[in-house]
């Protein structure tokens, strides 16, 4: 094991001075290669013999050679999945402005488990509470969602007691009146195991006859709509709404690579062959190929980041 690492080393250090594909000075090739052939935790331990061989930070080295969204995709690969996520979260709410769309997509699907880890993670890294730092850039009934996402307690296992009960009371909160009494929608989403609410969605389609994404979509509005829709997708299935969300950052004209990317490196090593196999089914074409007839630009960074893309995918079987 040792003298894989030292090779891989050998291998990254030249190519930090090698030209190849137009960022001068670097071999991105032996870069992308190296990198997209190693599981996280092999990458954690090159980046610790690279500082032991060279005296030198091995993701220093690589921000000051890469620079645009192939920059995004290496360093973000060279993070811990916690760290990453973290990381995402801070940048989604830093500066003017707040990426809601990043908020939900990772809080609406991380396991309490996850979510508490994230929120350690982020303390550490930043010195930062995240649930301030949350609340501090959203308001209102998404606000309160978010913050219970936070508590990462949801309930273990069905209370079957509570099934039906929970499926009335979504009716009535939405439905079955005029207006809708979104608090009763946050709680219930927002505390309940994702086992409890397949049985409560279940329940809610007979008493209604309708789905619970119908209902929401009708009931509600603006960044509460997405992150109820996004924890009631989550609760049928994660790979499922993570497909969705790939399917479209690249549905029309452009590709939304931040999404690309987020998902492809946070779920690599997670469910990334289920992720597939829901995107074939939802939408009847693979992933790969999807990703693969995108569009590209003229730009050498542009293409080097398709191609690392798609050599991902092939080496997960997608």
């Amino acid at each position: 094991a040792g003298s894989n690492l030292t090779s891989s080393c050998s291998t990254l250090d030249p190519s930090l001075s090698m030209p190849v594909w137009g960022l001068p000075g670097t071999d991105e090739a032996a870069i992308l290669q190296l990198v997209t052939s190693r599981s996280n935790a092999q990458r954690q331990q090159i980046k610790a013999a690279y500082k032991t061989l060279y005296g030198k930070d091995l993701v220093h080295d690589l921000k000051s050679e890469l620079s645009g969204k192939f920059e995004k995709l290496i360093l973000a690969l060279m993070m811990p999945p916690v760290i990453y996520d973290a990381t995402e979260l801070r940048n989604a709410i830093k500066g003017a402005g707040t990426d809601e769309k990043v908020l939900i997509e990772i809080l609406a699907s991380r396991t309490p488990e996850q979510v508490r880890e994230i929120i350690a993670v982020y303390k550490r890294e930043f010195d930062k509470n995240l649930e301030d730092d949350v609340t501090g850039d959203t308001s209102g009934y998404f606000e309160r969602l978010l913050v219970i996402l936070l508590q990462a307690s949801r309930q273990q296992g069905v209370d079957a007691g509570k099934v039906e009960q929970d499926a009335k009371d979504l009716f009535a909160a939405g439905e079955a009146k005029v207006g809708t009494d979104e608090e009763k929608f946050i709680n219930i989403l927002g505390n309940r195991s994702f086992e409890h609410l397949r049985k409560v969605f279940e329940a809610y389609m007979k008493l209604s006859g309708y789905e619970i994404e119908e209902s929401i979509q009708r009931e509600t509005s603006g960044s509460l709509r997405s992150l109820l829709l996004a924890v009631a997708k989550c609760a049928r299935s994660v790979p499922a709404y993570l497909a969705e969300c790939l399917y479209h950052s690249m549905k029309g004209l452009g590709t939304d690579d931040h999404t690309l990317i987020r998902i492809m490196v946070s779920r690599s090593e997670v469910d990334m062959l289920d992720i597939r196999a829901q995107f074939r089914r939802m939408f009847a074409k693979s992933l790969h190929h999807m990703i693969s007839v995108r569009p590209v630009t003229s730009s050498d960074a542009h293409k080097c980041i398709y191609e690392t893309l798609i050599s991902f995918f092939v080496k997960l079987g997608v």
